[in-house]
């Protein structure tokens, strides 16, 4: 009598190929969005955050910065536009965090489906946040006064290059959430990191008026290159420049923290 193994179906323990691997990870990215469609209250922080730092920054700020809240807004809108990217894209390490601590992957393990799929789709309905986010802001902005001085090309291409900066900043909410064991500790860990980050940059003042050490980093930091780009896009300006720290940026992060995310993945789940 032939004996038939039963520890696993062979859909789970053959090899899944990346293009599998890739419908997996967009299966559960649209079930993400779906999650996010029946309970919009998950949208609370990419709705209400934009407005909240829009209104604040440029009613507190925009007469001792700018001179004028109309002035300032220049300055103002595509700098938010990074920091609330940078921001909302955080929030996945802290969901991917609270799914582990709750057993959630552990399902996951036990469905024929590809490994690295539920961090892929997770990530990738991360794009939604980031799109809600910018569309939000740049109505509000727009309403009170901000007004774009390119075409609609150059504008289409400052939000997607907002949301490549968010989905590769991302990478490194992944890598945290999957270190962290406590949710709790991971949204403090997140704050402590993205506001030396986005105040430390010139989306609220010029560096010109900082000390000479804190200039020399902010004419550097990455939310101050991505910030300058998205000014050149959207209200005119040098674009090239900065456009190419920011691409650099962006490469360094995800060489370095898509394979420390990864890793980290792949030890919390076995």
């Amino acid at each position: 009598m032939t004996t038939i193994a039963l520890d696993a179906p062979p859909e789970v323990t053959r090899h899944i190929g990346p293009a599998r691997t890739m419908r997996h990870g967009l299966a559960l990215a649209w079930r993400g969005i779906l999650k996010i469609r029946k309970n919009p209250e998950q949208l609370a922080d990419v709705t209400l955050m934009p407005i909240i730092f829009l209104l604040l920054f440029a009613y507190v700020f925009g007469g001792a910065i700018g001179g004028s809240i109309e002035s300032y807004l220049p300055q103002l809108v595509p700098g938010l536009a990074v920091m609330t990217v940078m921001m909302a894209s955080m929030t996945v390490g802290m969901n991917l965090n609270t799914d582990v601590s709750k057993g959630v992957f552990d399902r996951f393990r036990s469905m024929p489906i590809a490994r690295p799929a539920p961090l892929i789709g997770a990530v990738l309905a991360d794009l939604v946040r980031y799109l809600i986010c910018m569309t939000i802001l740049l109505v509000v902005a727009t309403i009170m006064g901000f007004r774009f001085g390119t075409g609609f090309v150059p504008v289409v291409a400052g939000v997607g290059l907002a949301m490549l900066f968010g989905l590769c900043f991302c990478w490194v909410a992944v890598w945290l959430g999957m270190l962290i064991r406590s949710p709790g500790a991971m949204q403090g860990l997140l704050g402590m990191l993205s506001l030396p980050l986005t105040f430390g940059s010139n989306v609220f003042a010029s560096s010109d008026t900082m000390p000479s050490w804190l200039k020399a980093w902010v004419d550097i930091s990455p939310v101050t290159q991505v910030a300058d780009t998205l000014r050149g896009l959207f209200v005119g300006g040098p674009v090239a420049g900065p456009l190419l720290g920011s691409f650099a940026w962006m490469a360094g992060i995800l060489v370095v923290f898509f394979p420390l995310a990864m890793r980290a993945y792949r030890k919390r789940l076995s």
